[in-house]
């Protein structure tokens, strides 16, 4: 089996204050993801959902409304299917470093999540 590594660039720093932070593992689907240049990635700062937070072996999906459970922490390469990723669930996020920002409704459903300019 041959494996490859790619390298992105630096990587997007989402955080406001990286010293104060919680992330769990999830399966990031791939569904639904359109391929740019070849490669399907799910950018950094992407709110996710799914109700992977009740079930560890649900796929998270984006969810910029009231299901959100979570903000996507690193660029996910969904490129050959679901990918592993790491969803931040706790912390304080830049505004202007997420691709889209959060509706009202994912907002309020982050509770332990802070959006900040």
């Amino acid at each position: 089996m041959k494996f490859t590594e790619t390298h992105y660039g630096n990587k997007k720093e989402i955080l406001k204050f990286p010293d104060h932070y919680v992330n769990m593992a999830v399966t990031i689907n791939d569904a639904g993801v359109v391929a740019v240049g070849g490669k399907k990635i799910v950018p950094a700062g992407t709110i996710l959902g799914g109700g992977f937070l009740a079930d560890i072996t649900v796929k998270a999906i984006k969810a910029n409304d009231a299901n959100a459970e979570g903000v996507l922490f690193n660029d996910t390469d969904v490129t050959f299917g679901p990918a592993s990723g790491t969803a931040l669930i706790h912390g304080f996020l830049a505004l202007d470093k997420l691709p889209e920002a959060p509706t009202e409704e994912a907002a309020a459903a982050l509770l332990q999540i802070t959006f900040l300019k």
